[in-house]
């Protein structure tokens, strides 16, 4: 029903994590980014932003077309209504639901991956930057431990927040941040790791990206070296 075009990558398993949770059946296609299948045309015919995930739903709820959805919130965002699932139709849950969405795709996200490039990934070190972004993502980590205070999940109930949030926090050591800093994100992070669709989610990396190899000089050429006119 759904056809998810995918690689190991956070994003990406904000995906992963719906789907395991609602049993709706799915296809993965591979789309390994440190070899440029981002660039191939039928991949780019359903994401034109060049980037994972992405899906195609054969079966819309309006019976008609098949429906192509990039950029992981609005997937999330699209799953959920499709469904009727992790996304309440009260409105001040919604509302909340939503709005934490949002501050993954437009903070969390951002600045994890940003701290992820300068502290990973950059050919030499650049010391303002990494101080930069390891703080704001410290800053965001508190924000989120502060919400989780006096409840288990984001808004309450488990919801497309947790899914869009948790794929960022599991590299928290390559981010440089302690989850004993954070106890209340630390116990939410731990009781979503436990969740079996959660640990069914994550297995797929073994059977589809089972490296942990660097990525070499010609996939950072690939995946840092973009600019307009890659966009043809």
């Amino acid at each position: 029903m759904i056809d998810l075009y995918y690689w190991t990558t956070p994003n990406g398993h904000k995906i992963t994590l719906f789907l395991e949770e609602t049993g709706l059946p799915y296809t993965v296609h591979p789309i390994n980014i440190g070899k440029g299948d981002q660039f191939q045309p039928e991949f780019l015919r359903i994401a034109p932003n060049n980037r994972i995930p992405a899906i195609v739903d054969q079966s819309p709820r309006d019976g008609g077309t098949p429906i192509s959805v990039f950029e992981s919130g609005a997937i999330l965002q699209y799953l959920a209504e499709k469904t009727g699932r992790f996304l309440s139709q009260d409105l001040r849950r919604r509302t909340e639901t939503l709005q934490w969405l949002y501050w993954q795709m437009a903070g969390l996200g951002p600045m994890a991956g940003q701290n992820h490039h300068f502290s990973v990934y950059a050919p030499e070190p650049i010391p303002y930057a990494i101080d930069r972004y390891v703080r704001e993502t410290g800053r965001l980590y508190g924000v989120l431990n502060k919400q989780l205070a006096d409840r288990d999940y984001i808004a309450d109930d488990y919801s497309i927040a947790d899914m869009a949030c948790y794929p960022w926090i599991v590299p928290h050591e390559r981010q440089r941040q302690d989850l004993n800093d954070f106890p209340h994100l630390k116990r939410w992070f731990e009781r979503i790791a436990a969740r079996p669709a959660t640990q069914r989610a994550y297995a797929l990396v073994d059977s589809i990206n089972p490296s942990t190899a660097a990525h070499d000089e010609q996939a950072r050429k690939i995946l840092f070296g973009q600019d307009a006119k890659t966009i043809k």
